[in-house]
């Protein structure tokens, strides 16, 4: 299905506008429209579609449980909700008007770094470890059908004292994973999707910054340039299931296709210097 090219006044509709990311995105685009309300209400959503007509549909809404992915575990029902049947309504209703549709999603459906190479985004799911991650797979899958521009995160951090960030996260816990992961810096991410936006590209794409950390030696950095009093142990991943209750994907993915596109984020370790310089402020 083709979808219009737009050209100078975009009218964006932000959905999830009140979540950490959410937050962001409506930094990015302060004049969008950023409705309070269920994406699966399946009326309410085709409402205000029809009303507004919006150019472009980010969806920033989903349900990732507090205090961590566990509350998923025990709370499918609303998971579902939020992280499969709103998605599908907005396409739904985005595909009938022909409107662009911007789907934030998650890189936890995957396992290990793929033999070196790290996750490209053709590649299969391989962790299925938790209700939220089965989720993400099953959403991405369905969606990547259809002309969607889909961003897959991983760890999202910046330098705010944000609860969400995954640096004030992880300085909750007193074990910490010793696990090589893919991170996200946020300030990259918005520059990131506003060029692919404004060029309305479709597809999946990894939006991580390049290189790999454990959240232990994240720990250890926050420690170090931010916190000297702060303490914490290292975790394995053989003694993780002592402490969560879901299993955690821990994975690399690529970048090679931003770049191929002339799209380059900053290096991760340069990323996290820049949150921790924040914090410390």
């Amino acid at each position: 299905m083709a979808i219009p090219v737009y050209t100078s006044m975009v009218k964006i509709l932000l959905f999830g506008s009140r979540g950490y990311l959410g937050e962001q995105f409506q930094k990015l685009y302060p004049h969008a429209l950023c409705p309070k309300m269920d994406i699966a209400d399946a009326k309410g959503v085709a409402e205000i579609l029809e009303c507004e007509k919006p150019d472009v549909v980010i969806n920033a809404a989903g349900k990732t449980g507090r205090p961590n992915i566990d509350w998923c575990e025990t709370h499918k029902e609303e998971t579902v909700h939020s992280n499969v049947l709103g998605p599908l309504v907005l396409l739904e209703e985005c595909m009938k008007r022909k409107t662009y549709l911007v789907h934030l999603s998650s890189g936890c459906i995957y396992e290990g770094d793929n033999h070196g190479k790290g996750f490209s985004e053709n590649d299969p799911p391989n962790f299925a470890g938790s209700f939220y991650s089965r989720t993400k797979a099953w959403i991405d899958m369905l969606l990547s059908e259809f002309p969607v521009l889909i961003l897959r995160l991983r760890m999202p951090f910046d330098g705010s004292r944000n609860e969400r960030n995954l640096i004030m996260k992880l300085a909750k816990y007193p074990k910490v994973l010793d696990v090589k992961n893919s991170l996200t810096y946020l300030p990259d991410l918005l520059v990131t999707a506003k060029n692919l936006i404004k060029k309305k590209k479709t597809g999946v794409y990894h939006v991580v910054n390049p290189g790999n950390i454990s959240p232990y030696e994240v720990m250890l950095r926050y420690k170090e340039m931010v916190d000297p009093s702060h303490t914490v142990e290292r975790l394995t991943l053989q003694d993780l299931g002592t402490v969560v209750q879901a299993g955690r994907s821990n994975c690399i993915l690529s970048t090679a296709k931003l770049e191929s596109e002339g799209i380059r984020l900053q290096p991760l370790d340069k990323a996290l210097n820049e949150a921790f310089r924040m914090l410390k402020m």
